[in-house]
């Protein structure tokens, strides 16, 4: 078990130190779980290892001591496994022998105290216990009141719901489900089967299932937001933020009559997604480098599209659960910058749209400054665009969906 925390420790150090995503890494199970576990509580670990020490080890140090208390607070690892390993750990490293005798004793020192009391002060507390930015805590509370953001500081720690999407081209839920061994499981809107938490999603990528294309992994409120294209039967769709491809896939399995392009500024991010497409049958996907803040209008281009998807870049806030590290990496001025962003890709991409048209507008965050703000800029500066419908917020109402904001546009010249 030493191996499988040396790659914990290994991944965690890179995500501290490069900012590289954790579940990019191809962990066994329990070393993804500590890592994400001790991602997911990084700044409450951080405030418990202080209350144990005098000084803040170095950062190696540091982490092998988040991992450890991560075992002995939250994890089913018995005390003493999680201490002994620990020291282990730090041998191995080459940490030094005072390292391991700091390990050692800090990590005992927990066990005698326990958890320590947090600060009274309600977004100091809500900050430290969830793990969550405090100006990112006191955002929500100026938006959403105190109870609400509370709850949704405490939703970031869940450990998110895992789907896989059935590609109906090729089977249908009830059978993939048969095939891989998920008898019973839950099925959502025909094609998607909520995965059990004990199987894990590594094990599903060598099923030979899998590599013929007959499912993916999706999560459900991606269905949601494409629905709002209202698609029909031989349109011109163009999905133009379309990395990874997964919408993309999904409206192509939806209905193989649609003419897609899928975009992406990224030659690297393209090449996978054209792999994608290559495994799941895909044949009426067209994938193509495009520039949304610089598009010509030559090649694809040079006609207009009846549905156009713009899933934008954004903060990451309403999928904080799947992806924990994105918090750390968020700045106020980030935030300000994102909606920039977005605003200039709305705005470049709605020159595409054919007259009656639609267009769906959609980001991984529900925070006004990136949704709302920017949608209501957009349609003021361009009244040629209404307003179809409220927009939706799919993980409102069901916890097992991720967090997005979708607003559908049309174009009423």
């Amino acid at each position: 078990m030493l191996t499988e925390r040396e790659e914990s420790y290994r991944v965690l150090l890179l995500w501290q130190k490069d900012g590289a995503f954790i579940k990019e890494s191809g962990l066994s199970p329990f070393a993804m779980e500590l890592a994400l576990g001790v991602c997911r509580r990084h700044l409450y670990l951080e405030y418990f290892i202080k209350t144990l020490t005098k000084k803040m080890p170095s950062l190696e140090v540091k982490t092998i001591l988040e991992m450890g208390l991560f075992q002995m607070f939250f994890m089913d690892v018995p005390d003493h496994a999680a201490i002994n390993t620990s020291v282990e750990l730090t041998k191995s490293a080459n940490l030094g022998d005072g390292a391991a005798r700091l390990v050692n004793a800090v990590l005992r020192s927990a066990r005698r105290t326990g958890e320590p009391a947090l600060p009274p002060q309600r977004v100091r507390r809500v900050s430290i216990e969830n793990s969550v930015p405090e100006w990112i805590v006191r955002r929500w509370f100026d938006i959403y009141g105190a109870d609400a953001a509370e709850a949704i500081a405490k939703s970031t720690l869940e450990r998110p719901v895992e789907w896989v999407r059935v590609n109906t081209q090729k089977s249908s839920a009830p059978v993939v489900a048969q095939k891989i061994g998920l008898h019973g499981a839950s099925i959502l809107y025909d094609r998607y089967i909520e995965l059990p938490r004990d199987v894990g999603v590594k094990l599903l990528l060598a099923l030979p299932e899998f590599v013929k294309g007959e499912f993916s992994f999706q999560n459900p409120s991606a269905f949601e937001v494409v629905k709002l294209l209202d698609l029909k039967p031989g349109l011109k769709v163009w999905d133009a933020c379309a990395a990874p491809g997964g919408k993309s896939a999904l409206m192509a399995e939806m209905d193989s009559s649609l003419e897609i392009l899928a975009s992406d500024s990224s030659a690297n991010r393209l090449e996978k997604m054209q792999d994608l497409m290559n495994r799941l049958g895909l044949t009426n996907v067209k994938t193509e480098c495009i520039d949304v803040l610089a598009p010509s209008e030559r090649g694809a281009l040079s006609s207009k599209y009846d549905r156009i998807l713009l899933d934008v870049p954004c903060s990451n806030m309403g999928v904080i659960a799947r992806r924990p590290e994105s918090v750390y990496r968020l700045t106020p001025e980030s935030v300000k910058e994102l909606s920039e962003l977005q605003y200039r890709i709305l705005e470049n991409a709605s020159k595409f749209l054919a007259e009656g048209g639609r267009l769906v507008y959609a980001t991984c965050s529900p925070d006004p400054m990136e949704t709302t703000q920017v949608i209501n800029r957009f349609v003021k500066a361009h009244p040629e665009f209404v307003k179809a419908g409220n927009a939706i917020l799919p993980g409102k109402n069901d916890p097992r969906l991720d967090g997005f904001f979708a607003q559908a546009l049309e174009y009423k010249k």
